[in-house]
């Protein structure tokens, strides 16, 4: 067994023995497939009550960091990008990040993404690609659709690029910024055409395999929703999110 076990000392056991355990599978001396120690093993090992260690355990599996194959045996996994997202999305809305703070990161990955897409997609990503594009067109106007259609194209976007970190690191940004899209359209009722445009010249410049025109659209878009911030009075705003959508 390669668990390495410390004497806990501090309030909270249950959550001193999820950071230990977490900290271990982060840099590498748990292995994802490994089997972790049974409850009454854990417990005993970490001096404290079965239900700590179960109420620890609990925890971890909530962040996917562990996972039960049978009722009675856990198992180190890792967790999946939408678990990690959905963490750092949550901590963002909680300090009440702004429009302007998502838009200053989200104007430097969206053209990457874009540039990448074009590099790595594939004909069968492009058509699904260009089927969400005309969801959208179709859903001009509606907001709730227009959003989540939004979302999955940019994601789409991503995903084609083929570069985790870069879909690690927008997810959130973007899960956020992009539902804010229901603050922004009451008031510049125009952004549904510009958002269909601009969509229309990324998908056209993915399909043609033009870099710097994919890049140079990806960039304008997220510049113009820019504008129809500003033009809603929102800039510094946090914006206002569905948990159960976003989340």
């Amino acid at each position: 067994m390669s668990l390495r076990i410390r004497p806990l000392k501090m309030h909270y056991a249950y959550q001193q023995i999820a950071e230990e355990i977490e900290s271990q599978i982060l840099d590498g001396t748990l292995k994802a497939g490994e089997r972790l120690p049974g409850e009454v093993e854990l417990a005993e090992l970490f001096g404290v009550t079965r239900s700590t260690v179960r109420e620890g355990l609990r925890q971890l599996e909530s962040d996917g960091l562990v996972f039960r194959p049978t009722p009675r045996t856990l198992e180190v996994t890792l967790p999946q990008i939408d678990r990690l997202t959905s963490r750092a999305g949550r901590a963002m809305a909680l300090m009440n990040v702004s429009f302007r703070e998502l838009w200053q990161v989200a104007r430097e990955t969206e053209p990457l993404a874009a540039a990448l897409a074009v590099d790595c997609g594939t004909e069968a990503e492009l058509a699904e690609l260009e089927a969400l594009h005309e969801q959208l067109i179709r859903a001009r106007c509606d907001i709730v659709e227009t959003i989540e259609l939004d979302t999955k194209f940019h994601t789409m976007i991503a995903d084609m690029g083929k570069n985790r970190v870069l879909s690690l690191a927008r997810e959130p940004i973007a899960l956020l910024l992009y539902n804010g899209f229901t603050q922004v359209a009451p008031k510049v009722p125009q952004c549904f055409d510009r958002q269909i445009e601009a969509h229309s010249r990324i998908v056209k410049a993915i399909r043609a395999r033009d870099v710097e025109t994919a890049r140079d659209w990806a960039r304008r878009h997220i510049e113009d929703f820019w504008r129809g911030v500003k033009l809603a009075g929102l800039t510094d705003q946090p914006p206002m999110i569905n948990a159960k959508k976003v989340f």
